[in-house]
């Protein structure tokens, strides 16, 4: 097995279909023969209920990073993918590491005996720039963006960078931004096209790519989570299913092309 590559999907606002994204791109992965982890550290619990993980029984991504339980007793084999769920406990994380020193290597510490199990490891994060955040982005090797073709949205990116670059420069220093994945997004409106090319100076003057690829608004997603289950296993002939295959795609072929020195 390969490098493993962490990726932590993040954006402070809240409504971007991050969770989704994790979801998607963890299974257009895992159909694709990877061995993939998915690690929910949003204490919603929202990517952990979308793939009816076990939150409240077992031991959840809370006690793995007090570190009273360890990764095999945490992660949960569902199918084709793993994943560290969450649940509410994990608000109080950020108050209860407050006094302890390399707090924001917790997770990363957490997973070094797992870590190399897996092809990919992708992280929900909270939508917030806190510790849950930080924490995320130090065990992470690549950040996602994705942000929906908003003006407060759009704006918000430059609030992350900042917080990237923190981390970079404290935490992290292999961190870096893969792209910004705009999500949502609906190409036949004048506005929506405006805040495309907006939203593409900003990941221009952070030095981020823009993925050509773009994730239509669709019914299917909301469908999907009732169901819970991903949305190829649901309905992989949707634009929305179709959208996210050809993010995968076009984020394999870039990363392939990266590592062959091209653009």
């Amino acid at each position: 097995m390969g490098t493993t590559i962490a990726i932590a999907i993040a954006n402070q606002k809240g409504g971007v279909a991050k969770t989704t994204t994790v979801g998607a791109m963890g299974a257009a992965l895992a159909d694709r023969g990877f061995k993939v982890l998915m690690i929910d550290m949003d204490p919603q619990g929202n990517l952990s209920d979308s793939v009816k993980a076990e939150m409240y029984k077992l031991p959840t991504s809370y006690e793995l990073l007090k570190r009273v339980a360890e990764p095999c007793e945490v992660i949960q084999h569902l199918g084709k993918i793993d994943i560290i769920p969450a649940n509410i406990m994990l608000a109080g994380i950020e108050q209860e590491l407050m006094s302890e020193t390399g707090r924001a290597y917790r997770l990363r510490e957490c997973l070094e005996t797992v870590r190399e199990c897996y092809d990919y490891i992708i992280i929900d994060t909270p939508p917030s720039l806190g510790v849950l955040t930080v924490i995320s982005l130090t065990c992470a090797d690549e950040v996602i963006i994705p942000t929906t073709a908003g003006i407060f949205s759009a704006t918000g990116i430059k609030q992350l960078a900042d917080t990237i670059k923190q981390v970079k420069t404290y935490c992290n220093k292999q961190l870096k931004i893969s792209g910004i994945l705009l999500t949502k997004f609906n190409p036949r409106t004048t506005l929506g096209q405006l805040l495309k090319e907006m939203t593409a100076n900003i990941g221009s003057h952070i030095q981020a790519i823009f993925f050509e690829t773009y994730i239509r608004q669709s019914v299917v997603i909301e469908e999907a989570q009732a169901k819970k289950i991903d949305i190829f296993s649901w309905k992989k002939k949707s634009t929305v299913a179709e959208d996210y295959k050809l993010f995968v795609d076009e984020y394999l072929r870039r990363k392939e092309g990266s590592k062959n020195g091209k653009n």
